[in-house]
Parts: structure tokens; C-alpha cells; sequence
């Protein structure tokens, strides 16, 4: 089993491939860059050196990022930066460009897509930088993609965690504690599911562990636990003392019994003790148009939540009365940290004024994303004292229990996704993931289709990528 990280460790997706960007969105090929939308602040202007910078996001994040990038011109005379929103099929996009030699010079990035890149000359290494740019030299190690010995195809800008997220309304309506906030009083995996059998009714009012209890007409659930998630799985596997893979990263481990316990755990949170809907039940089929779980706490649809800590952006805007928690815990408390990877092309015709522009996009300072709930930093100082941390969690839209819920879970029991390390994550999610449906569906135990995941899975591995000591 990897180590837990103690330190300021940054791995994402967000949910699936990194919410960070909806790239499991859906959304039609946009043709070039010329096609996509600018920053509105230089439309049809010249300048002699022109750059652009790709990400994905909501609008909310595109209003962000775009006065991100007015200031960034309006401090770095004699640069212009053209703004390339991409809000869906963003990988689809990436291949695109990178088949036309046309990479924007800065752009968000997954992590596989990434380390690709890197390995095929793409995208620049960022290293000799490091020390250069106190943005930069300011992380921890684990907050860079490494793919060799002093070889790093970026760093992300943020990070995110997961959390449990619940409405307080209806939990003291039930007369019952509040999920904990702090890693030390973690609820056991029996507390949550005695807990959401509590906050279970059907529309005749009967809980699931009472007679009679219609699970087909369920007016509210006790948890949401999307079983297909990572952000769900995956730490609470590693909470349990599993991993994906041994510490080579070569071999097979997710049929271990604390990787099939925490598994079969979450089957039978929606099939045993129907605590926890499906995603039919959840509504949008296989889930992909579920309603959010800002929706899902608004609408008393599920009384708690397992979701990234991104959800605070709109759950701060809504009229929930929210709260926060940490995980449920088995062996140890314990977190997934995720990030995206912003990378630096190797053919920017302009990479003195690139590579100001990355750290700019990457520096904590040039965006109230973090302020408004939808970030967390990477840099190190923004966790180093009260007055740092307060920087950006004392404001509206972050709770009081947050800096134990989020800020010291995060330090201190936050692991990385594994999709930020493992080799090879495009080809092991194309078996991993449908076989992770398939004990969702409840048809089969979680054990026998973790035994037979084994042969597809082993081929496929190739280790993990390294992380340095020390940059």
C-alpha cells in the first residue's frame, strides 16, 4: 500500500476524469482555435506577441479566468492573450490541435493526456523553471507531474478533495448528530449506514429496515454514494488499507479483501440496505445527467452527499442549509486529492512571455476562484498559518467547520488519485471502469468480478510514474 500523504499533495478529475474541466461532458468537435471564443477584452486587437490559453469549465470559471487573463496583459505590456474556451469533447479538441502542430502555448490538461504529451515532445518540460519562479519552488513535490528523473509536464493551478456533504435541516429534523468535521472523529462505515437508514422514507413514510418499506417508490434517500466515482471508491479503499495496485504498480491488488470489503459495502448500500440510490433512481440513466448534489440537497432528494469539494461553489449561491463532513473511515481517515495539470507547449513561438504566463494562471494570488468555493490552493503558504488559511476560507461562502473538514483533512489525510500516477490510465480505465458499473448494477458480488478484473487488468499495468524527495 502507498503511504498517506501528510504534506501539502495534490493529485484530479473532478468527478471521473477530473471534474475539473466537465471533460465527460458532451459536446460537439469545435473546429480551431480561430472558431472558439476569445477574451472579450482583445477582440480583433494586435499586439507583438500574441498568446493563447485553452481550459475548460463552467461560466462561472470562464468569467475567471478571462479578468485572470486581462490582468495578466494589463501587467505584462506588449502581450495579448486570446482566451480558448473549451466546454465539452475537450480531449477530442487536444488531438486535434496536437495533430496540427497547434497547441495553444498554456492550456489545462488531464493527467494521462499529460504525461503523453510530455513523452511525445509536446509540451515542454517545466523544471528548469522551478527554481526560477517562487510560484513554482513554493510546492511540495507532489504538486508536479513527473514522468522522469527531473521531468515534470506541469503543475496544477488548484486542487480538490473529497467530502460528505449533507443538509442540516433535514438531519435535525431526524434528531440526529451532524457528520463529524474532524478526521479524528470519522464516522465508522456502520454509523453511515445505521444513519442513512434513519434519513431513508418511501412515500408511505416507512424506513428501509421496516416492513414494508417499497423501494421502488423511495421519497428520500440517506446518502448518495455513486459507486462508479473514484471519488467515492477510492479513498475509502485506501482507507481500508487497499490500493488499485502494489506499490510497483505491475500488480493487481483490487480483489484484495479490504478493496472487496469497502466494494461490496457500496453495493449494498443501494441494493442491500437501499440507503443510497442507484443511478436510474438518482435519475439520468447511467447517471451522466443526474441532478447535482447541490440539487439533490436542495430538493431533500438525498439527505447526504459523497462529492468533490468543488460542490461549494453552487451550494454557497443556493438555499441549502449545508454542511460539511469528512469521510466515513475504516482502518484510517482518509481523503482523495485530485488536480489538473496546466502545461506549457514545446512549440510556443513566444516562451519567455509563456512561461510568464503559466505561472501567472498557476500563482493562487491571480484568482477568487478559491474565495468563492470552487478551488482549493497547492501552494504550500496558503496552508502555513491562520492568517494564510483565513486568506481564503474566511469569507460567506465557506462554513465553520471547514477549515477541520477540508483544510486539515486535506493536509494531514489526503491521499492521491491514482489516475494522477498510474501508467498507462486510458487503457486500465477501458476494463476498470465497466467492471466497476457492472458491481454497481448489483448482479453479481463485488468479489467476483474484482477475481475476474485481475487477468484484464495485470497486462495492462506498467507502474507508477515517480515522485521526487525533493525538488
Amino acid at each position: 500500500m502507498r503511504p498517506v500523504t501528510t504534506g501539502n499533495d495534490v493529485g484530479h478529475s473532478r468527478r471521473d476524469i477530473l471534474r475539473f474541466g466537465g471533460m465527460a461532458a458532451a459536446a460537439g468537435l469545435l473546429p480551431g482555435i480561430a472558431a472558439c471564443s476569445g477574451n472579450g477584452s482583445n477582440q480583433g486587437a494586435t499586439s507583438d506577441v500574441a498568446l493563447e490559453f485553452m481550459y475548460w469549465g463552467s461560466s462561472f470559471e470562464k468569467t475567471a479566468i478571462e479578468k485572470m487573463l486581462q490582468e495578466f496583459e494589463a501587467k505584462h505590456a506588449g502581450s495579448q492573450v486570446q482566451a480558448v474556451h473549451v466546454p465539452g469533447d475537450y480531449l477530442t479538441k487536444v488531438n486535434t490541435l496536437v495533430a496540427a502542430n497547434r497547441l495553444p502555448d498554456v492550456a489545462y490538461m488531464d493527467a494521462p493526456t499529460a504525461y503523453r504529451l510530455a513523452e511525445q515532445g509536446k509540451v515542454k518540460n517545466i523544471y528548469k523553471y522551478i527554481k526560477k519562479y517562487p510560484q513554482l519552488s513554493g510546492r511540495a513535490p507532489e504538486n508536479f507531474f513527473w514522468y522522469g528523473d527531473k521531468e515534470t509536464c506541469g503543475t496544477p493551478a488548484a486542487s480538490e478533495i473529497t467530502l460528505l456533504w449533507y443538509n442540516k435541516e433535514i438531519i435535525s429534523e431526524a434528531d440526529l448528530d451532524l457528520p463529524p468535521a474532524e478526521a479524528g472523529r470519522a464516522w465508522t462505515w456502520d454509523t453511515l449506514v445505521e444513519t442513512a437508514d434513519r434519513l431513508t422514507f418511501d412515500q408511505a413514510g416507512k424506513r428501509p429496515s421496516e416492513s414494508g418499506f417499497d423501494r421502488g417508490r423511495v421519497r428520500q434517500f440517506g446518502v448518495s454514494a455513486p459507486l462508479s466515482s473514484q471519488w467515492t471508491w477510492y479513498p475509502l479503499v485506501r482507507s481500508n488499507g487497499g490500493d488499485i495496485v502494489d506499490e510497483t504498480g505491475k500488480k493487481y491488488t483490487l480483489n484484495s479483501p479490504e478493496c472487496v470489503e469497502v466494494f461490496q459495502n457500496l453495493q449494498d448500500l443501494i441494493h442491500e440496505h437501499r440507503v443510497a440510490p442507484s443511478p436510474a433512481q438518482l435519475g439520468g440513466g447511467e447517471g451522466t445527467n443526474a441532478p447535482t448534489t447541490t440539487v439533490q440537497l436542495q430538493t431533500k432528494r438525498v439527505a447526504m452527499a459523497i462529492d468533490g469539494q468543488w460542490v461549494l461553489l453552487d451550494m454557497a449561491q443556493s438555499d441549502v442549509d449545508f454542511g460539511i463532513g469528512v469521510l466515513p473511515s475504516y482502518q484510517e481517515p482518509i481523503t482523495m486529492q485530485a488536480a489538473s495539470c496546466r502545461v506549457l507547449s514545446a512549440n510556443t513561438r513566444h516562451p519567455e512571455e509563456a512561461i510568464e504566463l503559466y505561472v501567472f494562471s498557476v500563482d493562487g494570488e491571480n484568482s477568487d476562484l478559491f474565495q468563492q468555493g470552487l478551488w482549493m490552493p497547492v501552494e504550500t503558504k496558503y496552508y502555513d498559518d491562520a492568517a494564510s488559511i483565513d486568506s481564503w476560507i474566511k469569507n460567506p461562502a465557506h462554513p465553520p467547520e471547514y477549515k477541520t473538514a477540508a483544510v486539515d483533512y486535506r493536509i494531514n489525510n489526503s491521499v492521491r488519485d491514482y489516475s494522477q500516477l498510474l501508467r498507462n490510465i486510458p487503457a486500465i480505465n477501458e476494463v476498470l471502469t465497466p467492471a466497476i458499473q457492472q458491481i454497481e448494477t448489483g448482479k453479481l458480488p463485488a468479489q467476483q468480478v474484482l477475481d475476474a478484473l485481475q487477468d484484464k487488468m495485470e497486462p495492462l499495468l506498467q507502474g507508477w510514474y515517480p515522485t521526487p524527495s525533493s525538488l
